[in-house]
C-alpha cells in the first residue's frame, strides 16, 4: 500500500471502498501504519505508536477494532483523491479484467459524457472521436456493448421535471401532501452531497431531496430490469460497468437501495423470487481508463473508430451526439424551462444565463410575471455554498423553489475521478476546455423529444412519474447515525 494513501487516510472515508453488507475493521493502536490489508471485504489498519490527541471509547480494549460499515463514509474524498491507486477490491481495473477473462457474465459498459470530455481534452480528440475509439477498445478486450449515460439522463430529467411540477403545485395550492412534497426541491444526481446530508444533516432536510435517481443508477435499472432482454441476456448474466468523473459514485453504486430481486414468471405464485442484484457492479473513473490503456500500451489516438451501439446512446441519424447543455447534467436549466412552460406557458429559446451572485459556483434564475417572481432557481456547487444555503432552509428563509447542488466547485467536469491538469496547466484552464469541449459537439435536445427516452416509456415506464416509473428511477435517503464518531470524539 502506498504512503500516499497512508498520509491521506482518514477514518471516515474507508468505505468509499466497501460494498454493501460488507465491513470495514480498522485496528487503531498507533499513529503510522504498518500495514493496511483488504480480505474479503475487510480492512485492518494496525499502527505502532499511540497518538497523543486519541481517546478510545472506555469500553474498548487498546487492540479491540472499530468496525467501520457503508453508512460512516462521508464521501469528502479526502483519502481517495489523494491516492488514486486505491480501490475497492470490486470497483478496480483488476476485477474488470478479470470478470472479462473469466467471461462468465457479459460485460457492458455506460460512459459518462463528463468522462467523455476529459479524455477528448486529454487525447486532443472530439468527444465523438472518443467514444467511438473506446468503444472499438472496449470490444476487443471483450466488452459486449458501450452506451451513454446521457441516455438515461434524458430519463433522470424527465422524472425530476414531474417531480418538481407536483411539488410546486401542492406548495402554492395548500394541497394536503406528503413531507416528500417540500420546497426547495435540491437535486438528487450528486453522491457526495447525499452522502454529506444524509450523515451531518438534520433529518428534516432529506425531504427536500429529489427523489429521482442518478443517470449513472437509471442506466444501471434500464439495463437490468429491461434492456438485458433486448441483448437477450438474463439480468444476472450482466456485469455492468459505469465510466464516471467521480470517485464518490463508487460508494453511490454501493448502496443497498440500489439492490432488486428479479421477479421470474410464475414466480409471485410459487412465493419466490430471483437473485438480489445491483444496477451498477463496477464504477470506474476517467483517470482509471487512462491507467488501463497506458497499462496496456494502448496508443489511444492511432485506434480505429468503430460504429457506436445505439440502443441506449444519445446519437443521431447524422451521428451528432445530443443531450443537455451543463456540465453537471443541467437539472437548473432543464426544469427551469419546463416549469415555466408547464405552469406559466413561458417558453425561452436559446441559452438561459444564470446570474452569479457571491462567487461562480453560486448562480441563480428567475422568473418574473407582472412583477412578481413566480420562479427562483439556483445552481450550488461545492460545500461552502451548500453549508449556507442549508443554513437559510433550516432558518425558513430560502427563497429558491430549486437547487442544483454539486459538491464539487466547478460541478462534475471537475470531479476527483476526471484526468489531472497536464505539466504546466492550471484547474481553472482544465475546467474552461472541458466546458468548451462539452458543448461544442453536443446538440441540445429536449429529454421530452428523446426517442429512445419516449420508447421506454411507451414499452415500459409508461408516463413519467408513473407507479411503475416511480418503483424503478426514484429511490429514498435516510438519516445516518455516527457510530464510530460517537466512540471517537477526539480523532
Amino acid at each position: 500500500m502506498t504512503s500516499k494513501f497512508s498520509a491521506a487516510l482518514k477514518l471516515g472515508d474507508l468505505n468509499d471502498f466497501i460494498a454493501p453488507s460488507q465491513s470495514c475493521i480498522v485496528s487503531l493502536s498507533g499513529s503510522k501504519e504498518k500495514a493496511l490489508k483488504l480480505n474479503n471485504g475487510m480492512v485492518e489498519i494496525h499502527q505502532s505508536q499511540k497518538p497523543a490527541a486519541f481517546n478510545q471509547a472506555k469500553s474498548a480494549s487498546r487492540t479491540d477494532p472499530v468496525k467501520v460499515t457503508l453508512h460512516d463514509c462521508l464521501a469528502c474524498s479526502g483519502c481517495i483523491t489523494s491516492a488514486e491507486t486505491v480501490m475497492l477490491e470490486h470497483q478496480s481495473v483488476d476485477e474488470f479484467l478479470n470478470q472479462l477473462e473469466a467471461g462468465k457474465k457479459a460485460v457492458v459498459v455506460s460512459l459518462s459524457p463528463q468522462s467523455r470530455a476529459s479524455l477528448a481534452a486529454y487525447y486532443g480528440l472530439t468527444q465523438l472521436q472518443v467514444f467511438k475509439r473506446l468503444t472499438g477498445f472496449l470490444k476487443s478486450i471483450g466488452v459486449k456493448g458501450v452506451f451513454d449515460t446521457s441516455c438515461s439522463r434524458d430519463l433522470s430529467l424527465i422524472e425530476s421535471c414531474e417531480e418538481f411540477i407536483v411539488r410546486y403545485r401542492k406548495n402554492h395550492n395548500q394541497e394536503t401532501g406528503s413531507q416528500h412534497d417540500s420546497l426547495p426541491m435540491l437535486a438528487s444526481a450528486c453522491p457526495g452531497w447525499i452522502c454529506y446530508a444524509e450523515k451531518t444533516l438534520d433529518a428534516d432536510i432529506l425531504p427536500h431531496i429529489s427523489s429521482v435517481k442518478s443517470p449513472q443508477q437509471a442506466m444501471g435499472a434500464i439495463m437490468k430490469r429491461h434492456s438485458c432482454h433486448n441483448l437477450d441476456i438474463l439480468p444476472e448474466d450482466i456485469y455492468h460497468v459505469t465510466i464516471m468523473p467521480c470517485y464518490d459514485k463508487k460508494l453511490e453504486a454501493s448502496r443497498d437501495d440500489f439492490v432488486f430481486a428479479i421477479e421470474r414468471t410464475g414466480d409471485k405464485e410459487q412465493g419466490s423470487v430471483g437473485p438480489q442484484l445491483t444496477e451498477v457492479d463496477s464504477v470506474l473513473t476517467s483517470g482509471e481508463i487512462v491507467d488501463l490503456l497506458q497499462a496496456k500500451k494502448i496508443d489511444f489516438r492511432a485506434l480505429a473508430e468503430v460504429p457506436l451501439d445505439r440502443m441506449l446512446t444519445n446519437i443521431d441519424e447524422e451521428d451528432h451526439l445530443y443531450g443537455v447543455p451543463g456540465g453537471s447534467g443541467g437539472y437548473a436549466e432543464c426544469i427551469f424551462r419546463h416549469a415555466a412552460w408547464t405552469l406559466f406557458g413561458k417558453e425561452f429559446s436559446g441559452s438561459l444565463e444564470f446570474k452569479i451572485l457571491r462567487n461562480a459556483d453560486f448562480r441563480e434564475m428567475t422568473l418574473e410575471l407582472d412583477g412578481k417572481t413566480m420562479l427562483r432557481f439556483a445552481c450550488a456547487y461545492g460545500f461552502r455554498n451548500i453549508q449556507n444555503l442549508v443554513r437559510k432552509i433550516k432558518a425558513g428563509k430560502c427563497e429558491y423553489h430549486f437547487v442544483e447542488i454539486m459538491a464539487c466547485p466547478a460541478g462534475c467536469l471537475n470531479g476527483g475521478g476526471q484526468i489531472k491538469p497536464k505539466k504546466g496547466q492550471s484547474v481553472k484552464d482544465l475546467i474552461q476546455t472541458l466546458e468548451s469541449l462539452y458543448l461544442k459537439e453536443m446538440q441540445v435536445r429536449d429529454p421530452y423529444n428523446n426517442p429512445i427516452a419516449k420508447g421506454l416509456y411507451e414499452k415500459w415506464l409508461e408516463k413519467p412519474g408513473s407507479e411503475k416509473a416511480l418503483d424503478i428511477l426514484h429511490t429514498r435517503y435516510h438519516h445516518r447515525e455516527k457510530s464510530v464518531s460517537s466512540q471517537y470524539t477526539n480523532w
